[in-house]
């Protein structure tokens, strides 16, 4: 039986699939799952997946719907939610393990790094990681993981189509602190470099003050920038 799974939502991401799924074989040799959730591709993400992952399933499209599915699909006690331009840190299925044993937590975050262009981007990521731990609310970009157990007990992903995340974060914290591992992920700053670091941040968090104060979702999500086709 598998010990971890690790399931990426993806939306048209047959040019980076490939090299996503490649930098998780080594997990896949140690025994881990890999689950891709495809949310209606129109390019060749599902063929291209294939033959490098466990098991290649489809679901409704939005990354809540997505990760619930793959969870629903999942063999093991252990759940990773990996986005499909998020790199794990090396060993990370072990510290992992090690992290929950050591601190009796049923889920976790790892710190991030932002791959970009602007040198401020090691601003944000160091802004994130400080956030993550005073506040214990995670992010996707951080690879949030969770036992079986308490992803089911916190109700899974909520169906909304921006701030999933932060929703199920919020619920997993009734159950217990994170556990907060400072090896690094290494996130895509495809955003930042295309829309600026200044804007990014500025939009990031008006949309997240507005999600607080009770904005609908949908409207956000449209205000992020999720057309038709985004992920």
């Amino acid at each position: 039986m598998p010990t971890l799974s690790v399931i990426i939502p993806v939306l048209d991401e047959a040019a980076g699939i490939t090299e996503a799924l490649a930098a998780l074989a080594p997990y896949r040799a140690r025994g881990a799952e890999l689950i891709v959730v495809d949310g209606g591709s129109r390019d060749r993400t599902l063929e291209t997946a294939r033959p490098l992952a466990d098991r290649v399933i489809t679901a409704l499209r939005g990354r809540g719907a997505q990760m619930n599915a793959g969870a629903a699909a999942a063999q093991t006690d252990l759940l990773l939610f990996l986005h499909a331009d998020t790199r794990l840190p090396a060993d990370a299925d072990r510290l992992i393990a090690r992290a929950l044993e050591r601190t009796g937590a049923a889920w976790g975050r790892f710190d991030v790094t932002i791959a970009g262009r602007s040198p401020f981007l090691r601003v944000v990521a160091a802004t994130m990681n400080l956030r993550s731990r005073l506040t214990g609310i995670a992010t996707g970009d951080q690879a949030m993981f969770a036992t079986r157990a308490a992803f089911m007990q916190a109700g899974g992903f909520p169906d909304i189509p921006l701030m999933e995340d932060i929703v199920l974060s919020r619920r997993l914290k009734t159950l217990g602190p994170p556990a907060c591992l400072a090896e690094r992920v290494t996130a895509s700053g495809r955003r930042w470099d295309k829309d600026g670091v200044i804007r990014t941040v500025l939009l990031m968090w008006r949309l997240r003050l507005a999600f607080f104060l009770g904005a609908e979702p949908a409207r956000l999500a449209r205000q992020y920038g999720y057309g038709e086709r985004d992920a």
